[in-house]
């Protein structure tokens, strides 16, 4: 299976980084896409990922939390990242309203020039999205027919959101946030309406550790080779079995990237 979003950067990995990568292969991980957030962390994970050859690949782009840190809307940083092979999508990016860690006016501008690099390069998006579904979508909108794809990460959003998401052919990115039966409760309840050739799944590591593993981690950093307990709790809500949905989005995941 894929782990389509992995912080492998993060300094929570850095004491042990390669025995979480040798867990994540045991667990029956068979690559994972790790995620670029700034302009510090996405050459960090370009890097990370020719570590792990043929395993790992990694995304190119800037968080909406740090987008009040890009100066250059042409991204040319990301840009001459875009260019090595190992990194197979722009983002992570998008628009956060949530926290508002940027101005609402950047994060929407350095959103749009993502997108215009992503056409330009016939690239996929790696998109994140908070409490902002309709200047998300506003921004997006015009930029799907130019882009060979476009998966949202993470999906938190309602039942309504998730159908305008699914109408402009977003694929849907679930991690372990439907292990939640408190949190997770609505996000549980539309899991079933994703379509099979849309669906993807994700660890979001180190963050969203599975509530309801047992036994519970004496850490509360998530990893990869949680991504097995993952899947089969979307299985039982989707009440498919558990190997054909890791197949089918592991076939998602290959295409959507290229891998």
């Amino acid at each position: 299976m894929i782990d389509i979003g992995v912080n492998l950067t993060s300094s929570r990995f850095d004491k042990d980084r390669d025995d979480v990568v040798m867990r994540a292969k045991n667990a029956g991980i068979t690559a994972m896409v790790l995620t670029g957030t700034d302009l510090d962390s996405s050459p960090e994970a370009a890097a990370l990922a020719l570590r792990y050859p043929d395993f790992a690949y990694s995304t190119a782009g800037v968080h909406p939390h740090d987008a009040k840190s890009v100066e250059d809307l042409s991204l040319p940083s990301i840009r001459t990242l875009a260019m090595q092979p190992q990194v197979v999508a722009i983002g992570e990016c998008g628009l956060d309203f949530n926290r508002d860690f940027s101005p609402r006016p950047q994060q929407e501008a350095v959103f749009d020039a993502h997108l215009k690099l992503a056409a330009e390069l016939n690239m996929p998006v790696f998109l994140h999205c908070r409490d902002a579904h309709e200047r998300f979508m506003a921004i997006l909108t015009p930029w799907l027919d130019k882009l060979p794809g476009a998966v949202l990460h993470c999906f938190t959003g309602s039942e309504d959101e998730l159908n305008a998401c699914l109408e402009a052919g977003l694929y849907i990115g679930i991690t372990g946030w439907v292990c939640d039966e408190r949190r997770g409760e609505a996000l549980r309840e539309i899991v079933p309406l994703i379509p099979d050739d849309k669906l993807m799944i994700e660890t979001d590591a180190p963050y969203l550790l599975p509530r309801d593993l047992k036994p519970k981690p004496k850490s509360s950093r998530n990893e990869p080779s949680y991504l097995p307990h993952i899947a089969n709790e979307i299985a039982l809500l989707r009440q498919q079995d558990a190997e054909q949905l890791i197949a089918q989005s592991t076939s998602n995941a290959r295409r959507f990237f290229g891998l």
